[in-house]
């Protein structure tokens, strides 16, 4: 029970009924070695091959670039690969792991943790009736109200679609009935003379049967990897021990991440760098976008902090400065 100091309204409350907010281990940076669609695995050993021997050098690049550190301070940092099983499922995990594993081992490169996408989409299978991570996600978006915004278009919830800066108005009446309508152009909330603007589409389908887009999933990811994701106070996507010799036949057997060097640092870090194909760079644009726009738990804002503060490692105060992309040309 908790009550209150002599001069001030006393309340009680129970404080077993406070969730807990769990702690987790946090690496310095995740470093994220590529995502590849199942079409690109299908190419065959010699994509993969190529994939890792372009991502070596500026994987080495971003090791090399971490800090600064304190003086004594070794950086801790973990590698990952995304694998998109939600879109598509051409192979298995026990046809596809292994031959990643090699061609990434070839080229001078571990990967600590696997992930599958389904994961980001998915109830954590570690916490049974819990909800999908993507929706608990989407229910934390807090949309920021471009100046001169009226509130009339419905919410993103309900929209599926996500802006950072005001859209064209809806025009509705017809030019005949209203001569002095005139069109105006979208414009970013924080634009620096000119606006880059971006409309997200978030989900497709019903609430009932919905698909999530690869932006929405890729934001998921990346604040799983920020170690910023909760449910109920509890982590979530934690990752499972993997014998990197026997992955199962099917996707659904797979934990969502899976741990394959035993001595890794944690999976969760204080910030990201993903290597990615160009082709990424829209969709990591709209993952900033979401990012920007995403309320969290300020204890778990709060955790982070502290640790990294304790460390003499300070972190950025917007969760999207904690995230970082290398485009390597040819990838």
């Amino acid at each position: 029970m908790k009550g209150s100091l002599p001069g001030e309204e006393t309340s009680f409350h129970e404080t077993s009924a406070e969730p807990h907010t769990a702690s987790v281990p946090f690496s310095h940076l995740s470093l994220e070695l590529g995502h590849l669609y199942m079409e690109d695995f299908a190419e065959g050993p010699d994509r993969l091959r190529r994939h890792f021997a372009a991502v070596r050098p500026w994987a080495d690049a971003v090791r090399a670039g971490l800090g600064p550190l304190p003086e004594g301070r070794r950086p801790r940092i973990s590698t990952c690969f995304l694998v998109d099983d939600y879109f598509s499922r051409l192979a298995t995990p026990a046809e596809l792991a292994p031959p990643l594993l090699a061609a990434a081992r070839e080229a001078g490169l571990t990967i600590d943790y696997l992930a599958r996408e389904s994961g980001c989409a998915a109830p954590d299978p570690a916490h049974p009736g819990s909800a999908p991570l993507a929706e608990s996600v989407l229910h934390r978006l807090v949309e920021s109200p471009p100046p001169g915004s009226t509130g009339y278009r419905p919410p993103v919830g309900r929209t599926g679609w996500l802006t950072n800066g005001r859209r064209t108005p809806s025009r509705r009446t017809s030019a005949a009935l209203d001569a002095s309508d005139v069109w105006q152009p979208p414009s970013e909330t924080l634009a620096r003379g000119h606006s880059v603007f971006m409309d997200v589409e978030l989900f497709s389908g019903t609430e009932e049967d919905r698909t999530w887009s690869c932006a929405f999933l890729a934001s998921v990811w990346q604040l799983a990897r920020l170690g910023l994701l909760r449910d109920n106070g509890r982590a979530v996507l934690t990752p499972v021990a993997q014998d990197p010799g026997g992955f199962p036949a099917d996707w659904d057997a797979l934990p969502p991440v899976v741990q394959l060097t035993p001595d890794a640092a944690p999976f969760t870090a204080y910030g990201t760098c993903s290597v990615l194909p160009g082709r990424f760079l829209p969709v990591e644009h709209a993952v900033r976008v979401v990012l920007d726009q995403v309320q969290l738990e300020p204890d778990v804002l709060e955790q982070a902090a502290r640790r990294s503060a304790a460390e003499g490692y300070p972190l950025p105060a917007g969760v999207v400065e904690r995230t970082s992309y290398v485009f390597p040309p040819g990838l």
